[in-house]
């Protein structure tokens, strides 16, 4: 249940901060006193669509949090979300130059996480939202929702996707032979360019590393030399002088052990200066002054460049690119046998979705019928003594798309004697708002809060009464705003 709502800077509300009580509670007053603002703002804490230019004039933000209570979620989302309390606070903020901020009793979430623990405590009905009774995809998605078959019409849309990825490689591959002499022209001609000129994985990287010392070789080289002599070369190096301090520092030690620690350090620091002596002669003497190398490696340096422009833009993409040509020369060389792969593969497929489909229409069908039984039940109480209510279910197998082969449509008549025609050619605004208030009933049981934002919208007299009566009952055992 919503308990509190705290709202800042949010459209034409400065500061506000409503205490809501359990049961059906209803906001009324005057077009432009914020009714539908508050419920925007209560949408906005849950994760909906976030907009600048909702922020109060004058303000740098808006901010608004609302305080549940955490008896009715369901104990796997508690213990997702981390809500341990009797009370949940969600806030959400947005400032002017978009960047916002959400936060669960003040621990810092993303907003698709407020939006996903949303839909189990809100479930909300717009002024507008009767108005999608209209399209028939909306029956669809209403029916999916009742039946609650999620995994299975996953299954049928991730089946239509991979049957509609074989048949494109399948028309890829139905070519004319002047077609595919082209391709594997132009396939073959790329692939020998990269091959030519053989890259390796982060040869790039090492060349850039490279060239620097390549083209300062003589004058490391020299500086090198120098170094080691002053360390090692010469009669008085720094390593003998060293060398003989640490045997003279010995002798001080065997006389006073205090110097000992001293010594050892002493000796540490002669180890290293000789190690860097050793390192130094092998870098000097490996040393390529070559101008040639120099000549080489920065040719080599601009055509792995233009390789990468071309192909890129990495050398691991070049790679991967002649890979792929590989695979596509390989394709089109062995075209016919490759096409009665795909041409059985495809057929599996096709066979697979059907099966999908055909299950799905199964279900549905089986879920239609309760779902207008229950909708009737719901809606007859509304001023529809005779009421006849229908959900349609016809399946084309010529047809079938990512939701299956099923065109599902409401079907209504609200007088005696009238056959049942489709919702959105007989039915008044005032109708189809009673419908949704039946559907909403029906479809959102175990959500704790229903908000409905001029529900009354198109209707008046005994049937405002009945509908002010139906949103009573729909508040005996959950919140309704």
């Amino acid at each position: 249940m919503l308990t509190r709502l705290h709202v800042q800077n949010f459209a034409i509300i400065s500061d506000i901060t409503l205490d809501i009580g359990p049961g059906l509670n209803v906001f009324s007053g005057e077009t432009g006193a914020g009714k539908s603002i508050v419920i925007e703002a209560l949408g906005f804490v849950l994760g909906a669509r976030g907009d600048v230019s909702v922020i109060k004039d004058g303000a740098d933000r808006m901010s608004v949090s609302a305080e549940f209570s955490s008896d009715l979620l369901p104990a796997e989302v508690r213990k997702n979300q981390q809500i341990s309390a009797d009370r949940f606070v969600l806030k959400r903020e947005l400032d002017r130059k978009g960047k916002g901020k959400a936060f669960i009793d003040g621990r810092a979430v993303t907003v698709s996480t407020l939006a996903q623990l949303g839909q189990h405590l809100v479930d909300f009905h717009g002024q507008h939202e009767h108005q999608s009774l209209l399209h028939d995809s909306v029956h669809l998605a209403l029916l999916d929702k009742f039946a609650k078959h999620q995994t299975l019409c996953q299954k049928t849309a991730t089946a239509y996707q991979e049957t509609e990825n074989l048949r494109a490689q399948l028309e890829a591959l139905q070519l004319s032979a002047q077609e595919k002499a082209r391709l594997l022209d132009m396939y073959s001609y790329q692939l020998k360019e990269i091959e030519d000129l053989h890259p390796s994985a982060n040869e790039d990287v090492q060349l850039e590393q490279d060239l620097p010392k390549l083209k300062h070789a003589g004058r490391l080289q020299e500086l090198a030399e120098g170094v080691y002599d002053e360390l090692y070369g010469a009669e008085h190096a720094a390593t003998a002088r060293t060398g003989k301090a640490a045997k003279l520092l010995e002798s001080m030690a065997e006389l006073d052990e205090n110097l000992a620690p001293l010594c050892q350090e002493l000796n540490g620091a002669l180890v290293t200066l000789e190690d860097v002596s050793s390192t130094l002669s092998a870098y000097k003497d490996d040393m390529n002054v070559d101008p040639d190398a120099l000549d080489k490696a920065l040719t080599r340096h601009e055509k792995l460049k233009r390789l990468k422009a071309k192909y890129g833009p990495e050398i691991s993409d070049v790679l991967a690119t002649a890979e792929d040509l590989r695979q596509k020369i390989s394709h089109l060389e062995h075209a016919e046998e490759n096409e009665k792969d795909l041409e059985n593969a495809l057929k599996e497929s096709r066979q697979k979705l059907l099966k999908l489909a055909r299950e799905l229409h199964d279900k549905r069908m089986v879920a239609a019928e309760k779902l207008a039984a229950l909708i009737t039940e719901q809606i007859r109480p509304l001023g529809f003594n005779q009421i006849k209510f229908a959900v349609s279910v016809e399946m084309d197998e010529e047809n079938i798309g990512p939701t299956g082969a099923d065109r599902v449509e409401f079907l209504f008549s609200p007088n005696p004697g009238q056959a049942l025609r489709p919702l959105k050619n007989i039915a008044s605004g005032g109708e189809i708002s009673r419908v949704m208030l039946g559907l909403k009933t029906v479809l959102a049981p175990t959500v704790p809060v229903m908000v409905f934002d001029e529900v009354d919208a198109g209707i008046g007299g005994e049937t405002g009464h009945l509908v002010g009566q139906k949103l009573h009952q729909a508040a005996q055992g959950r919140q309704v705003l």
